[in-house]
């Protein structure tokens, strides 16, 4: 079996995984754990890429066994279930039932648990905002009380702390979240070529309020005139059709290579050969939302093909005001280093802000790219990290593995107030790296 690592497989650190099967056995493991370590972390699915899911003590309380569905409503749109239940778990039900995810990332094997500690967003934030403003309530487990219920009214201040707090306030063992209601489970989308970054705001801007997803792949390659094409889609679910389950078979990539399969000739070719497959008038196509949300998870295990080394995400936001502009030297700057993504995604995110205090969007446009984990990603990430700090945006936690602790603590000033409702027993890596 392969040894329990974050998604990003770097830094690669192992971690010992001590199994919570049941709600009610959660403090007596936090203990259990602790009297041994000294301290812990809960552990979802392990999709998070950098090390903000990694124990300091390299011991992990893993929630996955924590599947269960506690209560529906369907009248209502509403789920209770166990924070170890993945959001492909929550959809296998709600889609018969005429309900979908209000916000889902792009990735349905995410745990609820994980889904909170992150504050996850996805392709309509412009709409809808984050997991967090449709959360409900959670129950909270810290190692020195009772649960806790929190929500918005009842322990106001372990909601807004937990909610993109990254694991560290206590153990989420349930959770409560608002669905949203579909009519059928198939996906009306319009993808359109365009020939430059300017033309992608062009079309966010005309487009974007009138879809209830939009996304754009950027070639993170192309230079000159060209710099920042790529390809524009907007989304909505159809209004007539069944209501199915995607039942895709999926995919394994049998072994991890020992060097990445992603290189600058691989990824060359897939630019070029994706940017062409697209053309520069609207085309409209009806597909599954499995396709549309998750074309990642197809491959179950797709972090292989990056090698033994692993990689690493870099996922930032821009305030709307300069995101041209610094957008632009971003990708200029990765364009002359020769390195980039097969999945470059600029997603524009809205004015609706989170519950929770850590939240990573802002108004404004994020971009996204993986790296191949080599020696120079560190002066090109400096670099990138100089255009992002002086135009004011910021680095997502859950896909970071560099960041430094004056750039999270200048992008992220309620920091403080996690580190004060922090249970003390529980440290991450990236808690540690950039607290410390």
């Amino acid at each position: 079996m392969d040894p329990l690592l974050s998604w990003g497989r770097y830094p690669r650190v192992p971690q010992i995984a001590h199994a919570c099967r049941w709600r009610g056995q959660a403090l007596d493991s936090l203990q259990d754990i602790v009297h041994f370590h000294g301290s812990t972390l809960p552990f979802g699915n392990g999709r998070s890429y950098g090390d903000s899911c990694l124990a300091s003590s390299n011991q992990v309380l893993d929630l996955r066994l924590l599947d269960r569905i506690i209560h529906v409503d369907w009248q209502h749109g509403r789920v209770v279930a166990e924070a170890g239940t993945t959001l492909g778990e929550i959809l296998s039900i709600s889609i018969p039932n005429g309900w979908f995810l209000s916000v889902t990332p792009g990735t349905q094997f995410a745990t609820i648990g994980g889904a909170i500690a992150n504050d996850v967003h996805g392709k309509n934030h412009h709409l809808r905002g984050t997991f967090g403003n449709h959360l409900l309530r959670f129950g909270l487990q810290r190692h020195d009380q009772p649960m806790l219920c929190c929500s918005r009214t009842e322990n106001a201040d372990y909601f807004a702390a937990t909610i993109g707090g990254l694991g560290l306030t206590g153990v989420v063992t349930w959770a409560e979240i608002q669905l949203m209601p579909i009519q059928a489970s198939g996906i009306d989308s319009t993808a359109t070529r365009f020939g430059n970054l300017a033309e992608f705001f062009t079309l966010s801007a005309e487009h974007d309020h009138k879809h209830e997803y939009s996304v754009a792949w950027v070639d993170c390659l192309a230079t000159a005139r060209q710099a920042g094409r790529g390809v524009f889609i907007v989304g909505d679910h159809t209004k007539y059709g069944p209501l199915e389950v995607d039942r895709r078979t999926k995919l394994r990539v049998p072994a991890t290579p020992p060097f990445s399969l992603v290189n600058n000739w691989s990824l060359r070719a897939f630019n070029v050969a994706y940017w062409h497959k697209h053309s520069d008038r609207p085309r409209n196509q009806i597909g599954s939302y499995d396709s549309f949300f998750y074309p990642l998870d197809r491959f179950v295990n797709w972090n292989r093909v990056y090698g033994r080394k692993g990689f690493q995400q870099y996922q930032c936001v821009i305030p709307s005001g300069v995101a041209e502009v610094a957008i632009q030297e971003l990708l200029a700057r990765i364009a002359a280093s020769g390195q980039g993504s097969f999945l470059a995604v600029l997603k524009r995110c809205g004015n609706s802000a989170s519950p929770g205090l850590l939240s990573f969007p802002l108004p404004g446009v994020s971009l996204a790219l993986d790296f191949p984990q080599k020696h120079a990603l560190h002066p090109l990430f400096e670099r990138l990290d100089d255009i992002v700090r002086e135009a004011g945006g910021r680095l997502y936690p859950a896909k970071d593995a560099h960041m430094s602790g004056s750039d999270f603590r200048r992008a992220y000033p309620a920091w403080e107030r996690i580190e004060a409702l922090r249970d003390p027993i529980l440290m991450s890596r990236f808690w540690k790296r950039v607290t410390t």
